[in-house]
């Protein structure tokens, strides 16, 4: 191939290559180069494949050559015509020195030629061997496509053989749990423990996940039969035993019952829940295993434990009922009640006030604001007894739903409860309240509050029939139970808990009884009678109101629900006003100014006493009525002490009023010098003395003793008249200046009066 490429190169007639093939000559030939589509761009590629740079020698041999030849510089034409001769002199000889070694080169063909021989041979072996490899290649590929079956066949073997185990395993059950299934001691904690095992194995035999292509193997639905009838069979003896054990827990609390008679609580059953817990996974099993059998042992429970319940709770109740129908005992309540007695009824002066007159007690059905002091012990005695009560209930309530959520396995993710639409009337008792530290609130299912509305099916009936009891007692236990049943509700650990519910249920009548208390309280003071035969002082309402708010006040401290109070506040009061103005005005025997000062400022000192935020505007209310009619009356009473001189002072301004100079007014024959010394003769000091003697008398005939204004109304009248006196004096002055005419008496004659008046009295 160099030989052919040495030729195309260098050689201007190109040899033939006789048995070489044309493919290879063809590709030796080929550019090595891109092809190009144009002559020029052929010759620029030969150019640059046939440009070689010149050696060394080659540079020194042409520069020998240009200097032997004188003319190569001068005559560059000629000088190639020389070389071109020389080269072909030099062509010639090489032809000749090719044609001389044309024997070698047929020697070099043959042994070309038996080259191809040798290599078509060898291509022959090459394609025998080929042939051969490709057989061998299918078998291998059969043999691979074998062994890939041979590996699935043993991993399927292998996977049959590990589930058929596992299978085996999993519903062999141990023959001491088919013992303790048949005649396990379920009386026994050993032996309940040992059924609860051997019924989880059971359970877990039986609830086995199998592939369902499996289910229809005989052998494996034969043992899924065995394993239902010793679970059937376990289930009814379960069943049966925890039926009568029910039963039995029932009746024996029901006869331990009659000796905890004498205490006042409720008996507490947690040692009745303390044997019946061992059995709570034995029951979570028969709820999964037989839902029958489990509904009808929760209903023998419910039964059984509910007439206990609620013979309990009426005992309880009833026994309540007896200590507030008894006298309270002084020994049992001890120093406590008596403070807390006085502490309630405001003050004792109050409560051992007497009444005369007018002043009488509103009713005598026990709703009245007036308490004696057996009244007070016996509110104070039932405050204690429904706190009572309420604090015995939430325990054995709680503790019996706590039970029955864990027993009976009824807790679940649920969501939040919501509490039952309530009356409008009652809307303000379900407004949220915050407490300091609000409790955590578990929110119970409907399946729980069920339950336990089985357990207690009378609770919420016989509270309420003792709530309707208190309340027919006294009043005044209305506000002790909204303000103790409040605290509860508030307080509450199971925001929607059963007894949470029902205590909310029991607050609604609670508070209605409340208003009923209220309501009854302003139609007795709207029919209050006046007395037309005694003076009238202050009213007995507005007694009983300073009685009934100290009571209140007292009941409802630091009470959320003292909103509910204010609201009876405002309403009360607004009554007791308008009431005041009707008695002032049909009373006979007192002027009506002294029946609005005197009540009005007795209102107005125990609303400042009282000091109730809520009623502060009807305290400034009550303040100004009270200055009207205390400056109505003084003037009223006071009237015109000094009659004609009244008369003569009053005729003067009138003069004046008309445009008479004041200093001219003597000139008039009627208010001339001499008249007026006249009148003024006829009042000489004892002569006033003895007409203000007798208004005071008059003064302390109207007023009563009680609210002690007789001193405050004297000294506004006192006030009053000097005034009186420093007119005549003034109108003296302008109308008859420099007459030296003056009154007998001076203001200070008078400020000795009535000082000496009031301190004869």
């Amino acid at each position: 191939m160099n030989f052919f490429q040495l030729s195309q190169r260098y050689l201007i007639q190109k040899p033939d290559f006789l048995n070489v093939p044309r493919h290879l000559l063809e590709e030796v030939s080929r550019p090595t180069g891109s092809v190009q589509t144009t002559q020029q761009e052929d010759d620029i590629v030969t150019m640059e494949d046939d440009y070689q740079a010149l050696t060394p020698k080659e540079e020194s041999d042409l520069d020998q050559l240009m200097s032997e030849c004188k003319i190569a510089i001068s005559n560059a034409e000629l000088f190639a015509e020389q070389l071109s001769k020389q080269l072909s002199v030099l062509d010639g000889a090489n032809i000749h020195s090719i044609m001389g070694s044309e024997d070698q080169v047929l020697n070099l063909m043959r042994l070309l030629d038996d080259g191809i021989t040798s290599a078509e041979k060898i291509e022959d072996k090459l394609e025998f061997y080929d042939s051969i490899l490709q057989n061998v290649k299918d078998q291998m590929e059969v043999m691979k496509e074998k062994d890939a079956l041979i590996r699935t066949r043993n991993k399927n073997h292998q996977q049959l053989l590990e589930e058929l185990d596992s299978l085996v395993k999993q519903l062999d059950l141990d023959t001491k749990y088919l013992k303790a299934l048949q005649d396990g001691d379920l009386n026994t904690p050993g032996g309940i423990y040992e059924c609860t095992t051997a019924a989880h194995a059971l359970q877990k035999c039986l609830n086995v996940d199998i592939h369902p292509a499996l289910n229809q193997m005989s052998a494996l639905e034969e043992q899924q039969r065995k394993f239902s009838r010793f679970s059937d069979k376990f289930g009814k003896r379960l069943a049966h035993h925890l039926n009568n054990l029910f039963i039995h827990q029932g009746n024996e609390h029901g006869e331990t019952l009659s000796r905890q008679a004498p205490d006042f609580k409720l008996p507490q059953h947690n040692s009745a829940h303390r044997d019946l817990t061992p059995y709570a996974d034995l029951m979570m099993w028969l709820k999964n295993s037989d839902f029958d059998s489990f509904t009808q042992l929760s209903k023998v429970y419910t039964q059984s434990l509910s007439k206990l319940y609620n013979k309990e709770i009426q005992d309880f109740l009833e026994m309540a009922k007896q200590k507030l129908g008894s006298k309270p005992d002084k020994n049992r309540l001890g120093v406590g009640l008596t403070s807390q007695a006085r502490a309630l009824s405001g003050s004792s002066s109050s409560l051992n006030r007497k009444m005369s007159g007018s002043v009488q007690s509103l009713n005598s059905d026990n709703t009245s604001f007036h308490g004696s002091s057996h009244d007070l012990a016996m509110r104070h005695l039932f405050d204690q007894v429904i706190d009572k009560i309420l604090s015995e209930l939430e325990p054995v309530c709680l503790s019996e739903q706590d039970f029955c959520v864990r027993f009976f396995h009824l807790a679940g993710d649920t969501p939040t409860v919501k509490e039952p639409k309530q009356e409008e009337e009652s809307e303000d008792i379900w407004k949220p309240i915050q407490p300091a530290a609000a409790p955590v609130e578990r929110h119970m299912n409907e399946e729980v509050r069920r339950m336990m509305g089985e357990l207690f099916p009378n609770l919420e009936s016989e509270l309420e029939a003792f709530v309707s009891y208190a309340d027919r007692l006294d009043g005044f236990n209305s506000m002790y139970m909204l303000v103790r049943m409040s605290q509860h509700v508030n307080n509450a650990q199971d925001a929607g808990s059963f007894l949470s519910v029902m205590y909310a249920s029991c607050l609604v009548k609670i508070k209605r009884n409340f208003d009923k208390f209220i309501s009854n309280q302003i139609k007795t003071i709207q029919d209050f009678k006046v007395s037309k035969k005694s003076r009238c002082g202050i009213i007995a309402f507005v007694h009983n109101f300073e009685e009934f708010a100290n009571q209140a006040e007292n009941i409802f401290k630091g009470s959320d629900r003292h909103t509910h109070l204010d609201k009876s506040y405002k309403t009360l009061v607004a009554v007791i006003y308008e009431q005041i103005a009707r008695v002032a005005n049909e009373s006979q025997k007192t002027p009506k100014e002294v029946v609005m000062m005197e009540n009005f400022h007795h209102m107005y000192s125990t609303l400042s006493s009282l000091k109730i935020p809520c009623l502060e505007s009807d305290r400034k209310e009550a303040k100004q009525i009270y200055q009207d009619n205390l400056n109505s009356y003084t003037l009223n009473l006071l009237g015109r002490p000094l009659e004609k001189l009244h008369v003569f002072f009053e005729g003067v301004q009138n003069r004046v009023a008309t445009g008479v100079k004041p200093e001219e007014v003597g000139f008039q024959l009627a208010f001339s010098k001499q008249e007026l010394r006249k009148v003024i003769k006829e009042y000489p000091v004892k002569e006033v003395k003895k007409g203000l003697d007798g208004i005071y008398k008059k003064t302390h005939k109207d007023l009563c003793e009680e609210e002690n204004l007789l001193q405050v109304v004297w000294f506004s009248m006192q006030d009053e008249f000097i005034k009186q006196i420093k007119h005549y004096e003034d109108l003296i002055n302008q109308c008859y200046p420099d007459s030296g005419i003056t009154l007998e008496f001076k203001v200070d004659d008078v400020l000795s009066f009535f000082s000496e008046i009031a301190q004869s009295r």
